[in-house]
């Protein structure tokens, strides 16, 4: 979950700047899929109540500073943002200024944190 320490660590510095959002959508891992053990125990969602039972799990065992939406069961946010198994985006005025990659190889904070600082440097000049 180092990722994750790294988006936190994102959140504080920038928290003045910039609102954060993460959307928990379709289960990456779900344990009935038998790919990775050593997992959370998360099946497969199969109605919204099991997603936001899953998403309100996340928040009980990973301490995150910013509100957790729920994708719907139709996967609007998933097929929008392209989004499994994660993904970072930056939203201006409504419209995207960066996409990452698909993570978790081109999951990169770095250019978040990048992107965010030279919008922070214009803001205050």
């Amino acid at each position: 979950m180092v990722a994750l320490e790294e988006f936190i660590e994102l959140i504080d510095e920038f928290q003045e700047v910039a609102d954060f959002v993460t959307v928990y959508i379709a289960e990456a891992h779900p344990t009935d899929s038998g790919d990775i053990d050593g997992n959370f125990d998360i099946s497969t969602h199969k109605s919204i109540k099991e997603r936001i039972k899953a998403a309100l799990f996340l928040l009980e065992n990973e301490e995150l500073p910013c509100p957790l939406l729920v994708d719907s069961m139709i996967n609007e946010a998933k097929k929008s943002y392209a989004a499994l198994p994660e993904r970072l985006y930056i939203i201006k005025k409504g419209r995207i200024v960066y996409e990452g990659g698909v993570g978790p190889m081109d999951y990169k904070v770095k250019e978040v944190e990048e992107w965010l600082q030279k919008y922070r440097n214009e803001i205050n000049k």
